[in-house]
């Protein structure tokens, strides 16, 4: 398993897919460019009037439900049911799910219209999308009292799709294989959208492969072990949030398949 995802880290530069993003307002720009890193083209049509068109373009399509709105939502629904029918993955990333009642509702009638390949959340929007009982503090994950290795394996096999469960330790499922990965540090909970730009990675990998658990794994990785580089290239130097931000992207564009193979931290579950 190891080796075919470390190919995943040449495979979507020499495909450089198209990975159609429906994101939001705050973390756009980031995700656009987290996509040029690891070698895919963004394109951010979030009209209702053009994204259905836009998606028969694409290799995938990225929903960012961070800053929703009944118009963008609009354009999600049209843009992930075209690519449903033209068999183009999906990659959801319900950010707020259980914040509101508005995003709440939102998602659920997401869901019921549209089937997605990938699922990336916290625990506590993982948890709310499938309905259990949990609190998202804005945006940021709320306390959910459970195993979240168990939480990814129910949610893939309730939502059929892969499912990822952000955290110190990252948990991937497509409900019948489940894996743990420990990459990251905690300096990027302290920058705006790279929960944001993990999805992107996401949805680049799947863009690339048809097998959606590797792409998950790959995407989810990348942003970690990216994280713990970008850091430890500071060496003692003061790290400040802003240069990290820049040092993170130049990571991900630096990133092949002999250094995520040395960094990546699988966790046996």
């Amino acid at each position: 398993m190891k080796e075919e995802i470390a190919a995943l880290m040449e495979q979507v530069r020499s495909k450089n897919p198209l990975v159609h993003h429906i994101t939001n307002t705050v973390t756009i720009n980031d995700c656009a460019n987290v996509t040029l890193a690891i070698g895919g083209s963004p394109v951010m049509a979030d009209s209702s009037e053009e994204a259905a068109s836009m998606v028969k373009l694409a290799q995938a399509l990225v929903i960012n439900m961070g800053t929703l709105t009944e118009s963008t939502f609009t354009a999600m629904v049209r843009a992930s049911q075209e690519a449903n029918r033209r068999q183009i993955p999906v990659v959801l990333d319900p950010v707020g799910v259980g914040a509101t009642s508005f995003r709440n509702e939102k998602a659920k009638e997401f869901l019921q219209t549209v089937d997605p390949q990938i699922v990336r959340g916290n625990a506590s929007e993982i948890s709310s999308l499938i309905g259990e009982e949990a609190q998202t503090r804005g945006v940021d994950a709320g306390n959910v009292n459970e195993d979240l290795a168990l939480l990814a394996s129910r949610a893939a096999k309730l939502l059929k799709a892969v499912v990822v469960v952000s955290g110190p330790v990252d948990y991937i499922s497509d409900g019948n294989r489940t894996i743990g990965i420990q990459n990251g540090h905690p300096i990027l909970t302290k920058v705006t959208g790279t929960g944001c730009m993990a999805t992107s990675l996401i949805g680049n990998f799947a863009g690339a492969t048809n097998d959606y658990f590797y792409a998950a794994i790959a995407g989810i990785s990348v942003m970690g072990i990216a994280g713990e580089l970008a850091y430890r290239s500071f060496g003692e130097s003061p790290v400040g949030t802003g240069s990290f931000h820049i040092r993170l992207i130049d990571e991900v564009s630096f990133m092949n398949s002999r250094t995520w193979q040395k960094e990546v931290n699988f966790v046996e579950v």
